[in-house]
């Protein structure tokens, strides 16, 4: 089945933000005609523009991850869409079909080696396809369960595939609730858990519906295949396609919720509450940082004087009496007495 790759996983990290901003920077430029002062970092109206730029992104990417799904899984052609047979055929239909196929790629019909190569790997695959769809209780677990099942030799009977691939799917999702605890426990997840965890118990119950069912669910026999069959060349879905693609939807969605949930639902601050060690660690940084820019900006201006030791005696002498005198003059006492004697000399008076 198809999982949801490395590199789209990196995406929602980086992608989203980097995208965003680009996209607001040329929504400025090209809505704001030049001389009018653009919305700045801070501002109420940049980041109000940044949260519907963001929240557009990231819903966008969603869409995309899903079509990237479904296009990886139809890169596999299913054992219908091989020998080019409807899914409800039947065992005549599909023999029939099988026949006029040997006809066509038989190896011993093709003279060229190289298409003799081509044309064996072909009819064993073709061989493969029609066995397993001719054989009821093996087209029951390939309906249900993708072509892994021509690799489960110690199933049997419907029993020991059903068996199987619900264990299969146990063992997914009690991961995946297991993942979603312990990502909770660290703090990457702080909001939505209730939903998530929901939502997996729902999609468990929704697959193994799916597999210990007769026939496929009545929405994907009436609603979608014959949707995108009929607004697209999309082939219909087979149960496992269709089970394959919620899953990486689930996966998607719970980064996409996860992306977004700051966004959407900010923390408000909670007047009165006591600062957390991580605020006081923020703050700390921050100090730390503005003495270090302080430091090489005091270093910069002092630049011109650092070849002259007279010069920076003379300066030192000179910040040390402006401090005093600026210390001095600070003092309420000495303020108000300066006060009272320039006053009269506002008034226009001599004293």
């Amino acid at each position: 089945m198809v999982q949801l790759d490395f590199l789209s996983i990196a995406g929602w990290y980086f992608l989203p933000g980097w995208v965003t901003g680009w996209t607001q920077t040329a929504f400025y430029a090209i809505w704001i005609r030049a001389g009018e002062p653009r919305p700045q970092p801070g501002t109420q109206r940049f980041a109000n523009d940044y949260r519907r730029i963001y929240v557009t992104v990231i819903l966008a990417y969603l869409a995309y991850t899903v079509y990237n799904a479904d296009y990886t899984l139809q890169q596999e052609p299913s054992f219908y869409q091989s020998l080019g047979v409807p899914l409800d055929a039947t065992e005549r239909a599909i023999q029939s079909r099988f026949r006029r196929l040997t006809v066509q790629y038989h190896p011993d019909k093709i003279s060229s080696d190289t298409n003799r190569q081509f044309a064996e790997a072909f009819y064993v695959h073709l061989k493969h396809c029609k066995d397993g769809l001719i054989n009821p209780t093996k087209r029951f677990a390939y309906d249900r369960f993708g072509p892994d099942v021509l690799e489960w030799q110690d199933a049997k009977t419907l029993y020991d595939y059903v068996y199987k691939g619900g264990w299969a799917a146990l063992t997914y999702y009690l991961g995946s609730i297991g993942g979603l605890i312990i990502l909770s426990m660290i703090g990457y997840l702080k909001k939505g858990n209730f939903w998530r965890y929901l939502l997996t118990t729902i999609f468990f119950a929704f697959e193994i519906h799916t597999i210990t069912r007769p026939g496929a669910p009545a929405f994907l026999t009436y609603i979608v295949n014959p949707i995108i069959t009929r607004v697209s060349n999309h082939p219909p879905y087979l149960q496992f396609q269709l089970l394959t693609l919620m899953r990486q939807i689930l996966i998607s969605f719970f980064i996409a919720i996860t992306q977004l949930g700051p966004i959407l639902f900010p923390t408000q601050p909670v007047d009165g509450a006591e600062p957390t060690q991580s605020q006081y660690d923020r703050l700390e940084a921050v100090i730390k940082t503005g003495q270090q820019e302080t430091n090489l900006l005091t270093a910069l201006e002092l630049t011109p004087f650092a070849a002259d030791p007279a010069s920076m005696r003379e300066l030192k002498t000179s910040m040390r009496q402006w401090l005093v005198d600026n210390t001095v003059r600070q003092n309420p006492t000495v303020r108000d007495a300066m006060g009272r004697v320039m006053q009269p000399r506002t008034n226009g008076r001599p004293t």
